[in-house]
């Protein structure tokens, strides 16, 4: 896997990238994304590794996937990522982990993800942005799938989509490991409200 110094560099020179590809300034991506612009430059400035969180609101501003901003080398046309450049960007106090595996902004946004939550563990995720869904499986355990407050059942071998631009959280209230792989994705446009 990719050590944190070497994917706080990527995220650094990737959202910098981005931001001047689009010709945006500090002050005009802060308004965008809800992130200060101090965050701003401390991430562009390689000083700060930030939270998911953060990482989704430059993302859903630039247009682009969480992804896109942690990849470590360019992108080619058919693209084998390693194990050793894979990103953790969640880690649980129990043990979990959240690995982002792969992820493209073009044609459609996509992101596939490998969870897991030790006993106790959970993740509250924030409304993405409107049309966004989320597609997972359990490979391990059980998930307890909360959306908009309605808490939904999720056992090994079975699969779930739901949309994912409300709030929502993962948990783990079983005794044993959970694991389960998702798929995000992201329609490229905003729909109309």
């Amino acid at each position: 896997m990719a050590d944190a110094e070497t994917i706080t560099a990527a995220i650094a020179n990737n959202v910098r990238a981005q931001r001047a590809h689009r010709g945006l300034t500090l002050d005009a991506l802060a308004a965008r994304s809800g992130v200060s612009r101090g965050m701003l430059v401390q991430i562009e400035q390689c000083r700060t590794n930030p939270s998911v969180t953060t990482l989704t609101r430059i993302a859903d501003a630039l247009g682009v996937t969480v992804a896109r901003l942690v990849e470590v080398s360019d992108t080619p046309v058919v693209r084998v990522v390693h194990s050793a450049d894979v990103a953790t960007l969640w880690r649980g106090d129990q043990g979990g982990s959240a690995r982002l595996l792969v992820g493209s902004d073009a044609p459609a946004i996509l992101e596939l993800w490998d969870w897991r939550l030790g006993p106790g563990e959970h993740h509250d995720g924030d409304a993405h942005p409107a049309g966004t869904r989320e597609m997972l499986t359990v490979l391990e355990g059980e998930l307890s799938l909360s959306v908009y407050g309605k808490r939904h059942v999720v056992r090994r071998d079975e699969a779930v989509l739901f949309s994912a631009d409300r709030p929502h959280r993962y948990a783990n209230e079983a005794e044993g490991p959970l694991r389960f792989i998702m798929v995000v994705t992201e329609p490229r446009e905003t729909p109309d409200l």
